[in-house]
């Protein structure tokens, strides 16, 4: 994930935050470093797929993109099968 030679800093939080983050990481068998770049990949994610709701309600489909969206389903296009 990290090259062996990546400049490190430190992070001043409170103790008890620490101690989440370090039980997390640990439960998660993976380090300090590498939970905190999943919680930030999950944010981003999050924050991603909450834009694209508010795009979609505020530009709701119409008539055609359902059409569309029928003939894609009724072709399979929308199962894993």
């Amino acid at each position: 994930m990290y090259p062996d030679r990546m400049a490190l800093t430190t992070l001043k939080v409170p103790t008890e935050l620490r101690d989440r983050i370090a039980s997390e990481a640990q439960a998660q068998h993976v380090t300090i470093a590498g939970f905190l770049d999943q919680v930030i990949d999950e944010w981003e994610h999050r924050r991603r797929m909450e834009s694209v709701g508010r795009a979609m309600r505020d530009n709701p489909p119409d008539a055609d993109y359902w059409s569309e969206f029928a003939e894609f389903d009724a072709i399979g296009g929308g199962t894993d099968s």
